[in-house]
């Protein structure tokens, strides 16, 4: 089964049980990723690492994440689109899911549904199977209004997984733009300060509220976003170290190796051979 939907102005919207099996969407790299593990398990290599998912599993990934499949023992289905068809930064004041659900570390959303919570996401797939059917003028909207009604309830289920009250409303806004932020701007700024004075917040306050969810420091998640994107550029890409740590705007190769040792207890020669050793 597969169902797509494509504006003028090259905006996509797909849905399909066999994401895996569809190599032209496989190799567009403009799509952001719902997968939902409907019956069995799969097993994902997301970034290179593996990600076993089970029966009523949700994860949602980026585009920069880069996916294959390893094993299918089920059934599952991918909601996909573009930025084109529906971007989640210029619209986040509607769906609050960007440096949430998707943002462009390694670490990615998973959750399971209950029983509840697969008849919304059901009913919201139902529907877009209709819209897809229809050929009218209100088409694209009425597409583009399933697709946020499904973001929303994932960002809903997510929040309670994360067991973000009303209460604790304020501060997982600090941390979801902090984390807009840094997937921004990681090549140039690298200091806690940096984003501290974007959000107005002091350094102390930032690590504060961070330390109380119980997540990484701020400082960590830097880190972790470069770590991330050299990983990729490594994995993904032939360009030499030297390339990679002006990209990532370190001063000099030298630095960059120093971080990435740092980070991974690897250098980078050790961790793409091993890479490809694997492959």
């Amino acid at each position: 089964m597969k169902h797509e939907y494509t504006t003028k102005l090259k905006g996509r919207l797909v849905l399909t049980d066999a994401y895996h099996a569809d190599e032209s969407l496989q190799t567009e790299k403009s799509l952001y990723r719902f997968i939902w593990v409907r019956e069995g398990n799969i097993t994902l290599e997301i970034d290179h690492q593996e990600v076993p998912l089970a029966k009523n599993e949700v994860i949602s990934l980026t585009n920069l994440q880069h996916l294959e499949f390893k094993s299918i023992d089920g059934e599952y289905l991918t909601l996909l689109f573009n930025g084109n068809f529906y971007c989640i930064y210029g619209n986040d004041h509607e769906v609050s899911c960007s440096g949430f659900l998707f943002n462009g570390s390694s670490n990615v959303i998973r959750f399971i549904l209950d029983e509840e919570e697969q008849k919304i996401l059901n009913e919201i797939v139902e529907a877009l199977k209709r819209e897809f059917t229809v050929s009218d003028s209100l088409q694209e909207e009425m597409l583009r209004i399933q697709l946020k009604r499904f973001i929303i309830q994932a960002t809903r289920i997510a929040r309670r997984r994360l067991n973000i009250t009303q209460e604790k409303e304020y501060t997982f806004e600090v941390i979801r733009q902090f984390y807009i932020l840094v997937d921004t701007h990681f090549r140039e700024k690298k200091q806690v300060q940096d984003y501290a004075d974007l959000l107005h917040k002091s350094p102390k306050t930032l690590s504060n509220i961070f330390s109380t969810c119980k997540l990484p420091s701020p400082l960590r998640v830097i880190h972790e976003r470069v770590e991330a994107e050299a990983k990729r550029l490594l994995l993904y890409s032939t360009k030499s170290s030297k390339e990679i740590a002006d990209l990532l705007g370190f001063e000099d190769q030298s630095s960059f190796s120093r971080f990435f040792k740092n980070m991974t207890g690897q250098s980078t020669v050790q961790f793409r051979n091993e890479a490809e050793g694997k492959n």
